[in-house]
C-alpha cells in the first residue's frame, strides 16, 4: 500500500494578476510552511538478502509525506481527540541513529512481550497434539472423528468470536482486553485437567475458541501503533517465530509431563493442560502491566517515569503518521459503529483477500495437525512421537524467516505467497503415493518436510493490513481476514476422516486438488490489484494538480478506495 503524492499546484497571486507580463507563480495556501529538510526517500534505496540499505547514522532519516504539503497538512492532521496528537509535529526531525535507538527499545518492550503472549497462546492451543500420544483419545472414549469435531467447534466459535473480540478491543484498548482474554482463556485451559468424556472435551474446545478469538489481530492491530508498514512483516515473522517456539518447547515439556502418567492415578495429559495453563494464567496477569496504551502513554503508577522520553515519543509518533497517515483516524479507545462495519464488509477490494484466508494453507495443515497421531499409528511411541515432530517445527521456523525477508527484499507478496503451493504439492503427490509396505522412515521424511511448510501467513496477514487504509477498516478487516482463515481450519479438521486412515488416499487427493486451485486463485488475484493500480495511474495521471489537490479537498472516498491509494500485491 502507497499514499501517491499530489503535484504541488501553482497559480498566480493577486499581486501577479496585476502584472500582465508576469510569468511567476504562487502556492495555493493561506500561509507558507516552511519544510525543514527531509531524508532521502528509502524506496529508492534498494535491499538486498543480508543487510537493509546503508544510512549515514547522523544522517536525516524523516520521510517525506503529505504532511511536507501545505495543500494537504490539514487535510491528514491528526484530529485533537487522538491520543497521541499531543506529539504530532510536522516540522519535526530525526536521524537514523535515533530511530534505529528507537526501533531496537520498541522491539525489547513491546515486541517480545507481545511473542511472550502468542507463545502462551500456541501452547495452549497445540498441546491437545501432544495429548493425543498419551493415549488422550482412548481415555476419553473419543474417536478420530470425535477428535475432528473438537478441532471444528474450536475453529468454529474462534471464528464467530473474532468480529466481536475486535470490536471490544477497539472499545476498551487492545492493551486491556487481550490480558482480559488470557487469563479467561487460561481458567479454560487448566481446568482441561478434570475432562470426563466427549461432552466435556467438546464444551472446552468451544470456549477456548471463544476466549482465544480475536486474540492474533488485536495483538497486530496493537502493535501497527509502533511499527511502520515496511517494518511490521518482519516482525510478524518472528511473532509467528514464537509459535514455533512454543511447539518446540511444549514438545519438550510434554516428554517430560506426560511421564507423570500414574501419579495420583492421573493420566500425564491431564498434568500437561494444568501446568501449561497455570502458566498462561501468570503471562495473563503479568500482561496488564506490560501493555502501554499507546507510544505516549506508557506511565503509569508502577511505571512513574514511562518507557520514552518526549523526544522518543515525537518521533515514534510523527514517523508512523509520516508512513501512514490513517493512523490517527480513531482513538485506541474509540468504538466502531455498525454503519462503517457495514462499509467495510462491502469493500470488495479486499475480497480477494478473504477468499484466499479460506484455502490457502489447507494444503498443508491435516498433515501437520495428524503429525504425532500419525506417527503413533506407524508404531512410535509416545516419547518418540513428540521428539520426532521437533524437526519439522525447526524446519518451519527457519523457511518462515527466509520467506518473510525474501517478501520484503522482492517486494512481492503474490510470488511469496504462491510459492507455498509450489512447494508443498509435489510431496503431497509423494505421500498420496505411500501403501502400508513404505518404511516408517520414508514416511516421516516426507510428512517432515510437508508440515515445515515455509508459514507464509504472516506474509498474508501484512498483506491484508496494508491493503486496508485506516484504523477502523484494519480493525475489521483483519478480523474477517481471520475468519475466513478460521474456515480454511474447519475444511482443514474434516479431510482426514476415520474411514480413510491411517494413509488417507482420500484426503490427500483433495489436498492436490486444492494446491492445484491455488495457484491459479493466486494468478487471478495478481491481475486483479496489477489492474485497479494501472487504471488509478492512468486517471491519476492524467488529472492536473489542481484537480488532484480539488479532488484530495472535496472526494468522500475513504480508505482504499481514494483514487491515490495503490495496493500492494
Amino acid at each position: 500500500m502507497s499514499t501517491v503524492l499530489a503535484k504541488p499546484y501553482y497559480v498566480k497571486t493577486a499581486s501577479e494578476a496585476s502584472d500582465s507580463g508576469s510569468t511567476k507563480s504562487g502556492l495555493v495556501t493561506d500561509s507558507t510552511l516552511e519544510v525543514p529538510t527531509l531524508g532521502a526517500p528509502v524506496s529508492d534505496q534498494k535491499a538486498t538478502f543480508w543487510r537493509r540499505p546503508k544510512h549515514e547514522l547522523d544522517s536525516i532519516a524523516t520521510q517525506p509525506s503529505v504532511f511536507d504539503d501545505p495543500a494537504t497538512l490539514e487535510k491528514y492532521r491528526p484530529p485533537p481527540e487522538w491520543e497521541n496528537a499531543h506529539r504530532f509535529d510536522p516540522t519535526v526531525r530525526w536521524t537514523w541513529r535515533e530511530e534505529y535507538r528507537i526501533i531496537r527499545k520498541i522491539d525489547w518492550l513491546i515486541m517480545v512481550w507481545a511473542c511472550v503472549m502468542f507463545f502462551s497462546l500456541d501452547l495452549d492451543r497445540s498441546n491437545i497434539s501432544q495429548a493425543n500420544t498419551d493415549n488422550f483419545l482412548g481415555d476419553l472414549g473419543l474417536s478420530t472423528d470425535d477428535f475432528n469435531l473438537g478441532n471444528t467447534l474450536f475453529k468454529l466459535c474462534f471464528l464467530i468470536a473474532e468480529l466481536p473480540s475486535q470490536l471490544i478491543s477497539k472499545r476498551v484498548g487492545p492493551d486491556v482486553w487481550i490480558p482480559s482474554q488470557m487469563v479467561l482463556w487460561s481458567f479454560v485451559s487448566l481446568g482441561q485437567f478434570w475432562l470426563k468424556g466427549r461432552a466435556s472435551f467438546l464444551a472446552t474446545r468451544c470456549l477456548l475458541g471463544f476466549m482465544q478469538g480475536g486474540f492474533i489481530p488485536d495483538v497486530i492491530l496493537y502493535l501497527s501503533y509502533f511499527y511502520t508498514k515496511t517494518e511490521l512483516p518482519l516482525r510478524l515473522a518472528w511473532f509467528w517465530v514464537s509459535n514455533y517456539l512454543a511447539e518446540i518447547v511444549g514438545a519438550f515439556i510434554a516428554t517430560g509431563l506426560l511421564k507423570l502418567r500414574g501419579v495420583g492415578g492421573k493420566a500425564g495429559w491431564r498434568y500437561l493442560f494444568l501446568i501449561e495453563g497455570a502458566l498462561t494464567l501468570a503471562i495473563g496477569i503479568a500482561s496488564f502491566f506490560m501493555m502501554p496504551p499507546s507510544p505516549t502513554q506508557t506511565k503509569a503508577w508502577f511505571r512513574p517515569k514511562g518507557w520514552f522520553t518526549e523526544r522518543e515519543e515525537l518521533i515514534m509518533v510523527n514517523r508512523v503518521l509520516r508512513d501512514d497517515p490513517s493512523k490517527s483516524n480513531m482513538h485506541n479507545r474509540e468504538g466502531l459503529t455498525f454503519r462503517m462495519i457495514w462499509d467495510i464488509l462491502k469493500d470488495w477490494r479486499m475480497w480477494p483477500i478473504y477468499a484466499m484466508g479460506i484455502v490457502f494453507m489447507v494444503p498443508v495443515t491435516p498433515p501437520q495437525t495428524y503429525l504425532t497421531l500419525s506417527l503413533r499409528n506407524l508404531g512410535y511411541t509416545t516419547t518418540q512421537a513428540n521428539l520426532l515432530s521437533i524437526p519439522s517445527k525447526v524446519l518451519g521456523m527457519l523457511l518462515l524467516l527466509v520467506w518473510c525477508y525474501i517478501s520484503e527484499i522482492i517486494d512481492s507478496r503474490i510470488i511469496t505467497l504462491v510459492s507455498l503451493q509450489f512447494y508443498a504439492l509435489p510431496l503431497l503427490i509423494a505421500l498420496y503415493t505411500f501403501t502400508s509396505e513404505t518404511s516408517p522412515w520414508v514416511y516421516f521424511a516426507v510428512v517432515t518436510l510437508i508440515t515445515g511448510f515455509p508459514y507464509v501467513h504472516p506474509v498474508q496477514v501484512a498483506w491484508a493490513s496494508t491493503n486496508s487504509a485506516g484504523v477502523g477498516t484494519r480493525t475489521v478487516s483483519a478480523s474477517i481476514y481471520n475468519m475466513f482463515v478460521q474456515a480454511g481450519g474447519i475444511i482443514s479438521a474434516n479431510i482426514y476422516r476415520d474411514d480413510d486412515k491411517p494413509l488417507y488416499k482420500r484426503g490427500n487427493r483433495v489436498l492436490i486438488g486444492i494446491c492445484v486451485m491455488n495457484m491459479f486463485l493466486y494468478l487471478f488475484i495478481y491481475i486483479f490489484y496489477k489492474g485497479l493500480n494501472k487504471r488509478r495511474d492512468r486517471i491519476w495521471n492524467s488529472w492536473s494538480a489542481k484537480e488532484q489537490h480539488e479532488y484530495l479537498e472535496n472526494t468522500k472516498d475513504k480508505g482504499n478506495a481514494r483514487m491515490n491509494f495503490r495496493f500492494a500485491y
